[in-house]
């Protein structure tokens, strides 16, 4: 297996509350609630973790609430690769409704200083040798510039290290001009990023081939209940989940990204690579948490993902 790095600058610490429906004014009781150390990167290095890969983390972590990262790193193996900086790891409220929609509360997050950002780039100098991918995802705390971003994807680069990187607004902009291996925007992220909305397949295509022809290998588009759409030198495939019960969409775009991280580093064909990936989504949103905890539910799920090439199918159907 891989030898994977991941790195979250803005983690959270996730406190999930679950309640029939939201009542904007009103005094809403919660029928569970359940909090995490997540973050993007974290997320993606949960799953990973489960796929079988070795994984370093780092980032920014707030030296007042440590705790719950500290327990996650240790009790899932991971080499911690963090700078400690003053004040509190942000929390984002997740207010779950029954329906499955979720809206979010998220933290600003610590103030990072240069001291701090000199540390991590030192850091990541000593630790990213030796990796196979690294993982960059979420959004930016205070103190970090998109510009920052993009010269720290280009020196991820520069250690030779396939990037893989998931954010939005002017992080994903900055992102796309360090040219990734990979993406994972949805719909909206996408066209934001190309400065227009986008509608159905074909416009998705003409976005994700103008990042394409920029050096970017891999464009995953996620689209929830309907899926995801992969662009890459390839063409593009389709993956179509099956129906379930959904009790949290927090961290499906996570899962989804580390499954087609296993699938690409192990050059797996790309048909199940997505199949798998999408799964992997799938059975995310069925649950609460990060992780893949029942491998008998994943393989029915993978059994019931449809993938499909567009291109081929209409070149048969003419």
């Amino acid at each position: 297996m891989a030898k994977i790095l991941t790195l979250t600058l803005n983690p959270a610490l996730d406190v999930t509350v679950s309640l029939d429906a939201l009542r904007p004014g009103a005094v809403n009781r919660a029928s569970a609630q359940h909090s995490h150390a997540a973050g993007k990167g974290l997320n993606v290095a949960q799953v990973l973790a489960d796929l079988g890969h070795q994984l370093s983390v780092s980032g920014f972590l707030g030296v007042d609430n440590l705790g719950p990262f500290e327990a996650l790193i240790q009790q899932r193996g991971f080499v911690d690769g963090f700078i400690r900086v003053p004040g509190e790891t942000r929390s984002n409220i997740k207010l779950v409704e029954a329906n499955g929609q979720v809206t979010d509360i998220n933290g600003p997050g610590p103030q990072v200083d240069e001291a701090a950002r000199d540390a991590l780039l030192q850091r990541l100098e000593q630790l990213a040798p030796g990796h196979d991918a690294v993982v960059v995802a979420g959004s930016l705390p205070r103190g970090i510039t998109p510009q920052w971003l993009e010269q720290l994807l280009l020196r991820l680069k520069g250690l030779g290290l396939k990037v893989a990187f998931d954010s939005s607004g002017g992080a994903l902009d900055a992102g796309l001009r360090a040219t990734p291996w990979l993406i994972k925007p949805n719909t909206e992220e996408l066209g934001e990023a190309v400065g227009r909305p986008l509608h159905g397949l074909d416009e998705q295509r003409e976005a994700a081939q103008r990042l394409l022809d920029q050096g970017i290998a891999h464009v995953v588009v996620s689209q929830g209940e309907q899926g995801v759409n992969w662009f890459s030198a390839g063409g593009v495939l389709q993956g179509v989940p099956p129906q379930v019960t959904v009790a949290s969409t927090v961290g499906a775009g996570d899962s989804l990204l580390a499954g087609m991280l296993h699938g690409l580093l192990a050059a797996e064909p790309a048909p199940q690579t997505l199949r798998r990936a999408t799964a992997i989504a799938a059975q995310a949103v069925s649950q609460i948490g990060f992780g893949i905890n029942d491998r008998a539910q994943l393989a029915q799920l993978e059994a019931g993902v449809l993938v499909h090439n567009p291109d081929a199918e209409q070149e048969g159907a003419q």
